[in-house]
C-alpha cells in the first residue's frame, strides 16, 4: 500500500516502503511510467528515491486533496506487468594507487588481498536505485558484505568527479568534485554528468552497471579522448528485457 503525504504546500511524497527493496524500486519505476502518461496533472517534477517518490506541483491549479485523489487512482494499474527494457552500463575503473588512495585499507580492513577487492567489486552487476546527493551521483544495491566498509572518520575536503567509493554497504561514483567521506578505491575517466550535452545525466534510475578494471594506459587514452572532443564509447547493453 502506497502512503501519501504532504510535503510543505506544494508538494507530496509517496512512501512505497520502510526498507531498500528491489521489489519496492520495481513499483516505483512503474508509478514513474504511469506518472509520464498524465501529461493533464500540473507535475512540476518527479523525485524518485530508495522507498519514495517525492512530487512537487502547481498549488495554484490543483488542491493536495484533490491530487491525492487523482494519484490514488494511478496504484490499481501497478498490478499490471509491463515489458521493460532494462540496461546495463559498464564503467571502466583504475583502481587503486593515487586514483583509490583508500583500497589497500579497505583490503586491511577485510583481511583481503587487494585484487580480491577488486574482483569482488567488479563481479557482479549493480542496480542504480536512485541518482542524488549531486547531479548524476548513483546510489547502487548489490554490494557484497565481503567489502562493505564503514566512511572515512574524516571526510575529504575534495574527492575527484569520477571517484569510486565504497560507503558502508553501499558503492557509488562521484560525477563532480566534491567533498565527500566515502572510501575512494578507484576513478573512472568517463563523465556522469555533462551539463552541456542535451542529456547531461549518463544514468538512470533503474539501470545496471558494471565496473570493468582497466589499467593507467587505457584510463589515461579515455580521459584524453575526452579532454580534447573525441567520442567515447559508452558500452549499454540491454541487460534483461523482462515483465516487471
Amino acid at each position: 500500500m502506497i502512503h501519501f503525504h504532504p510535503l510543505g504546500d506544494q508538494a507530496i511524497q509517496l512512501v512505497f516502503g520502510e526498507q531498500i527493496d528491489e521489489d519496492i524500486h520495481k513499483q516505483i519505476l512503474h508509478y514513474m511510467a504511469l506518472l509520464q502518461e498524465q501529461t493533464e496533472l500540473p507535475i512540476t517534477e518527479a523525485v524518485p528515491a530508495y522507498t519514495t517518490i517525492t512530487l512537487y506541483y502547481d498549488a495554484l491549479k490543483i488542491s493536495y486533496d484533490e491530487l491525492t485523489q487523482q494519484l490514488r487512482s494511478l496504484t490499481n494499474q501497478l498490478q499490471k506487468t509491463p515489458k521493460v527494457k532494462r540496461y546495463i552500463i559498464e564503467i571502466p575503473v583504475l583502481y587503486g594507487g593515487d586514483y583509490g588512495p583508500d583500497l589497500a585499507d579497505v583490503a586491511s580492513y577485510h583481511q583481503l588481498s587487494i585484487e580480491e577487492v577488486i574482483s569482488l567489486h567488479s563481479s557482479r552487476p549493480y542496480l542504480v536505485y536512485m541518482l542524488g546527493f549531486a547531479p548524476g551521483f548513483p546510489y547502487l544495491g548489490g554490494l557484497s558484505p565481503r567489502i562493505a566498509t564503514p566512511r572515512l572518520s574524516r571526510p575529504r575536503a575534495k574527492v575527484a568527479a569520477g571517484s569510486v567509493g565504497i560507503a558502508g554497504n553501499q558503492t557509488g561514483v562521484y560525477s563532480i568534485e566534491s567533498p565527500g567521506g566515502w572510501r575512494i578505491i578507484g576513478r573512472t575517466p568517463l563523465h556522469l554528468y555533462e551539463p552541456e550535452n542535451e542529456q547531461p545525466i549518463l544514468l538512470n534510475a533503474g539501470d545496471y552497471i558494471r565496473f570493468v578494471p582497466i589499467g593507467l594506459t587505457t584510463f589515461l587514452e579515455l580521459q584524453n579522448a575526452r579532454s580534447i572532443g573525441q567520442e567515447v564509447q559508452i558500452n549499454r547493453y540491454i541487460y534483461s528485457e523482462c515483465e516487471e
